[in-house]
């Protein structure tokens, strides 16, 4: 892939709200310089490129033709992200897309065999299994605290978007939903803890066929359901290992939610794997049982928080800093090596969610082709400020 400058020159198409995290996060390390920014609302990329100091606002098309330029960093909607990546690819410059790659596995295929043809790297989000919470889960399987691991379970249970987000349509046509919305944080971090996944199941239905936007200049106006809304999915590691995964949208409360991995020897928790405070974020506790104070082992069985151990959450990064993916990709395009958030990753992510968004239909198991490499655990000094 050859040498790239010590900074990193980054091309922003796509400044909607999430883009707000990415500035935030990328202004603090020199690793990488957002040169440009630009979408289709070129009057909100000038807001964002004053309020962070972009030096420069232009078209999506000026953006892709600059020679300048070393990459893209795509943050547009998931229907425009197969045409703005392949875009970027087209024009000699590696591109990080935020999740997911793609909305159709063809597209993402055409995008990794474009970018080998090319010599470019293709990174993509998310990139939160690069934080405390993930990280330390990792060195825990890694130290065998829990044994051999056998299974793990995610569920997320929310109402839907519309409430909290004044143009939340995307989010229920063909491409979105919950699947495709929360199951890639999840399901890589699941890649990263256990390895790929070799075949999966899946059941779906939607409790509404029209949503009601309820916040913004749009309040009241209702939008069409495209996609099932509630789905349940069952996974077969490479290893052996079992796995359940639940999104939804259909949920108005639940205690169910946590993300949590089993061993032969204990069990690891992350509580509370929500949109706004659980899993999907960097940061936030770690806890896990071993047998020896695992609930079985004792009479009373011990009840509550009180019961767990708290792991040493110091590995990793403690805050919220998506748009670490980039700067992890730009060091290893320095150093020839494979990003830990690759695009053969993002697309083995995707192949998993399209079977299990597929198998309802045959009533059958998907087997899943791709095998990415399995991220290796951080440095503890990355990145370097």
């Amino acid at each position: 892939m050859g040498e790239t400058p010590k900074s990193f020159r980054v091309g922003l198409i796509g400044t909607g709200r999430i883009s707000d995290i990415y500035l935030t996060t990328l202004g603090k390390y020199p690793q990488v310089d957002i040169v440009a920014c630009g979408s289709l609302d070129l009057e909100e990329s000038r807001a964002k490129a004053q309020r962070y100091g972009v030096p420069r606002v232009a078209a999506p098309q000026e953006i892709l033709a600059d020679p300048d330029i070393d990459g893209i960093l795509n943050l547009t909607i998931p229907a425009a992200h197969a045409d703005v990546s392949m875009a970027a690819l087209e024009a000699g410059k590696h591109v990080y897309s935020e999740k997911p790659l793609v909305s159709d596995l063809a597209d993402g295929q055409r995008i990794l065999d474009l970018a080998t043809v090319q010599g470019l790297c293709v990174g993509n989000a998310p990139d939160t299994f690069l934080g405390v919470r993930w990280q330390t889960l990792r060195k825990l399987l890694d130290e065998g605290r829990i044994g051999t691991p056998t299974g793990c379970a995610a569920f997320v249970g929310t109402h839907g978007t519309e409430r909290h987000n004044p143009n939340p349509d995307f989010y229920y046509q063909t491409g979105g939903g919950p699947m495709l919305d929360l199951g890639p944080y999840y399901l890589t971090a699941m890649v990263f803890l256990l390895g790929p996944i070799a075949r999966v199941a899946g059941m779906a239905n939607r409790a509404f066929d029209r949503r009601m936007i309820e916040t913004g200049p749009r309040n009241g106006e209702w939008m069409a359901v495209e996609v099932d809304t509630h789905v349940q999915g069952l996974l077969e590691f490479s290893n052996g290992a079992a796995g359940t995964i639940t999104m939804s949208f259909d949920i108005w409360d639940s205690e169910m939610p946590r993300f949590e991995v089993y061993g032969t020897e204990g069990t690891i928790c992350i509580p509370d794997p929500d949109p706004v405070h659980g899993a999907n974020i960097f940061q936030g506790e770690v806890w896990y049982r071993t047998r020896d104070t695992a609930r079985w082992t004792h009479q009373p069985r011990p009840a509550g928080r009180d019961t767990w151990q708290i792991a040493d959450t110091t590995h990793g990064l403690n805050e919220d800093s998506r748009g670490i993916g980039l700067i992890e990709m730009a060091d290893a395009i320095a150093k020839g090596r494979v990003p830990r958030c690759s695009g053969a990753l993002a697309y083995h992510v995707l192949e998993v969610m399209t079977g299990i968004l597929q198998s309802p239909a045959s009533g059958r198991y998907v087997t899943i082709n791709s095998r990415p490499p399995v991220p290796d655990i951080l440095p503890e000094n990355f990145p370097e400020s």
